[in-house]
């Protein structure tokens, strides 16, 4: 009877190991789905990649583009000044309106006169509408008569992600401590004329103007119009 007392003991603590090494082995093994999250975390911590996006209020993430001359620019180098984004395609309508009508070039004088830095970005691999690289770009650039700090090219379409641009144009305005006060729209009226053009007054503007005043931007995000952008 003894023996057969051990015997059942022996047993019950067999199948209790069993099923403890079955729960380790359990939560163990990541749930579905999740191996390959991890795995991509692991992927962009080796390779440094950036995966925050911009938002209004949040710091607007760093990025390095080269410009129509050749030039490396990244936006840390612009800290301490108020810092425009213009998502531009010269081909688009919306687009072609704008430079028509001289409004944007007027803009980019007015604004960068008043020590404002602004970068026109084109998203978009070669092949793509409204998309120039070198001479061809250059010549396009004096032809639009366009006065930007600088034009920069996002070719792999990383920039415009990072930044969720959505359409040419696409408007953005950065403080000088780099954060991000305003995404959206040039202003309401969605002009594919240059007769039809508002020369006057933009949500832009207007959101400079009160940050520079040391106000809050009253509209920080407006619905953005005209051509999508050619991401690749």
């Amino acid at each position: 009877m003894r023996n057969l007392t051990l015997v059942l003991a022996a047993g019950a603590l067999l199948n209790l190991s069993l099923l403890a090494c079955t729960s380790t082995t359990a939560h163990a093994e990541p749930a579905k789905g999740t191996k390959t999250k991890l795995e991509g975390e692991r992927k962009l911590a080796k390779t440094g990649t950036a995966v925050t996006t911009a938002a209004i209020g949040k710091p607007a993430p760093n990025f390095t583009l080269t410009s129509a001359t050749g030039t490396k620019h990244s936006l840390t180098e612009f800290k301490g000044k108020y810092v425009v984004l213009e998502w531009v395609n010269y081909d688009c309508p919306f687009v072609v309106a704008q430079y028509g009508a001289g409004r944007m070039q007027k803009l980019q004088k007015q604004m960068t006169d008043a020590g404002v830095i602004w970068l026109s970005i084109n998203t978009g691999p070669m092949g793509k509408q409204g998309v120039w690289e070198g001479q061809a770009l250059l010549d396009r650039i004096a032809k639009e008569k366009a006065v930007p700090t600088a034009y920069l090219r996002d070719p792999d379409g990383a920039v415009g992600k990072l930044f969720g641009a959505k359409t040419t144009p696409h408007m953005y305005l950065i403080s000088p401590e780099q954060v991000l006060l305003f995404a959206g729209g040039l202003d309401d009226k969605a002009a594919t004329s240059a007769a039809e053009v508002q020369m006057e007054g933009s949500f832009i503007e207007d959101a400079y103007a009160e940050a520079s005043a040391g106000k809050a931007v009253s509209i920080a995000t407006p619905k953005p119009y005209g051509c999508g952008v050619k991401y690749p």
